[in-house]
């Protein structure tokens, strides 16, 4: 089973486009993670050995490279965005390891999460000790608009955490409570990574705001997409156990399409799975036929092409040129990691 995503004729190859945007910003990515690996020292040796360890787990990155590109769309040729860069990754990272503990996860991009490594103690203390990191970057870069935005989605990012607990396990959670649930935990830190580029550029408000717009519909569309990857995927491309949501009783768009449609049996089974968590070895396989029945995989994969449209239009104020065409194209990048 699988989501097939087509793109408008003329368009950049998504993979195409990240790969170009990180071209665009590599010397500066570079630094980043030369500050991340300073950053990261501790005479506690435990601390700079768990953080190596998810930091090494990989990633692309994402959302620091929208804090470099987004200060180069706006003229930025100084060195703050650097270090801020820097402090978005730390943010992400601990939330990361604060998310595995809660949720219990065993894996982290293919490779076993550092609570299953670790210990769940050890990774919340050293998610805590990230944060802290991320909050002396802040202090040192002495701007309190920065802190403003920054240690304003740290706050959200938690909110959201706690919210996606409250809806857990529960299949009357409305649309627009996950919505919240995603703009909280994910896309709240892309739009401050994003909008932190034009003030350390000093640009007007209105493109700190487009920005802000950009990162926030872009991180609503990569948790879509993530979403529907849960029961659509396989586990080398996911880079967790797929069901993962679904064995955890959380509450995704995926799901909740298919319970609204479903009938009073398909009901039953929700409930039974979700809400009781009495699961068999054959109610996973079940669970993605029902998303299948009901069009759910299809429609959520709509809806983020929906908050992708509108983080397109944001960036229309500014001219056109290499970091405004490669940010429209990671557009495409999340969308397309449905295919």
């Amino acid at each position: 089973m699988g989501v097939v995503v087509s793109f408008e004729e003329g368009r950049e190859d998504p993979e195409a486009a990240l790969s170009t945007l990180i071209g665009l910003v590599r010397e500066d990515l570079d630094a980043v993670n030369q500050v991340i690996v300073r950053r990261m020292h501790s005479p506690v040796a435990l601390i700079p050995q768990l953080a190596a360890h998810i930091v090494a787990a990989g990633g692309k990155r994402l959302r620091p490279v929208m804090t470099l590109a987004a200060a180069r769309l706006c003229g930025y040729r100084g060195q703050r965005h650097v270090s801020l860069a820097a402090c978005v990754e730390f943010i992400h990272t601990a939330t990361l390891l604060h998310d595995d503990v809660v949720d219990e996860s065993m894996l982290r991009r293919g490779l076993a999460s550092a609570n299953a490594v670790f210990g769940n103690k050890a990774s919340v203390l050293v998610g805590d000790f990230l944060f802290s990191r991320a909050f002396e970057l802040m202090v040192e870069d002495g701007s309190l608009s920065v802190l403003a935005i920054l240690s304003r989605a740290s706050s959200v990012i938690a909110e959201g955490e706690v919210l996606q607990l409250t809806t857990s396990n529960d299949t009357t959670t409305s649309e627009d409570s996950y919505l919240e649930v995603i703009r909280c935990k994910t896309a709240a830190l892309f739009a401050a990574a994003a909008r932190v580029g034009a003030v350390v550029a000093e640009r007007p408000r209105a493109e700190e705001e487009a920005l802000e717009s950009y990162g926030l519909n872009l991180g609503i569309a990569f948790q879509l997409i993530d979403d529907v990857l849960d029961y659509a995927a396989n586990q080398q491309k996911l880079g967790k156990a797929v069901g993962d949501d679904f064995r955890e009783g959380k509450i995704t768009l995926p799901l909740l399409l298919a319970f609204r449609r479903g009938d009073a049996e398909e009901r039953a089974f929700w409930k039974r799975t979700v809400e009781e968590l009495d699961q068999r070895e054959e109610d996973l396989a079940e669970a993605m036929r029902l998303i299948e029945k009901h069009g759910a995989l299809r429609d959520t994969v709509g809806r983020a092409r929906h908050y992708g449209a509108v983080a397109r239009d944001a960036l229309a104020i500014f001219p056109d040129g290499p970091e405004k065409r490669a940010l429209l194209g990671v557009i495409d990048f999340c969308i397309a990691r449905a295919r």
